[in-house]
């Protein structure tokens, strides 16, 4: 994630390689969007949305995958575009935990 990236090409890159793990059938929605005034509002982080992004906005990337009659998982980050890339919101552990 940095500024002059659409989000689209986010979107591509996240598809891509949810496809090369096996799992591409199962992810069916865009990865993320906008955070801000509402819950969800552009930009969109999905195949449709070319807007680019700039210093300031902020997303989520929240790439979810559902297998059906087995189960599913998406985990949001919170990113905010920065000048010189982003800064990551999103401050919990990337360890599984099983319960």
């Amino acid at each position: 994630v940095k500024p002059g990236v659409k989000g689209s090409e986010i979107d591509q890159i996240v598809r891509d390689y949810i496809q090369q793990k096996g799992y591409g059938e199962y992810f069916g929605h865009g990865t993320g969007h906008g955070l801000g005034i509402e819950v969800h509002e552009r930009p969109y982080v999905s195949s449709q949305d070319n807007t680019i992004l700039q210093p300031g906005m902020v997303i989520t990337i929240e790439p979810g995958i559902y297998i059906p009659e087995l189960g599913g998982v998406r985990i949001e980050d919170d990113i905010l575009v920065t000048k010189n890339g982003y800064e990551l919101f999103t401050r919990s552990s990337r360890e599984l935990i099983f319960v």
